[in-house]
């Protein structure tokens, strides 16, 4: 009987230990937690269709950071060569390269 209690004794200080160690280890965790990178940025892309006089269309992904044009990149296979009498039906604001990272001329959600 009394080994049993031994036992049960050394048993209760193991669990104890693993106890302290792991709410140790977890308030350092939460204590030391820190924000890396820039919390909030104004970076988005979208997808715009560029056309020239001859009325070949490239899309293109926009890729904007606060307001401003970081990178225009070709999208591969997306492309087309209207005929010569199309008319594109876009109004004019949106078929320029004019304020291509001005949030407020666009419909995001």
């Amino acid at each position: 009987m009394i080994s049993n209690i031994k036992q049960m004794r050394k048993i209760i200080k193991i669990l104890m230990i693993i106890s302290f160690a792991l709410i140790g280890i977890l308030s350092f965790s939460i204590y030391k937690q820190t924000i890396t990178g820039k919390v909030v940025e104004d970076y988005y892309t979208y997808t715009k269709a560029i056309c020239n006089e001859s009325n070949y269309c490239q899309d293109y992904e926009i890729v904007c950071k606060n307001g401003e044009l970081e990178q225009m990149n070709p999208i591969t296979g997306a492309s087309v060569q209207n005929p010569e009498n199309w008319k594109d039906p876009r109004p004019e604001s949106e078929r320029n390269m004019n304020n291509l990272c001005n949030q407020s001329a666009k419909n995001l959600s």
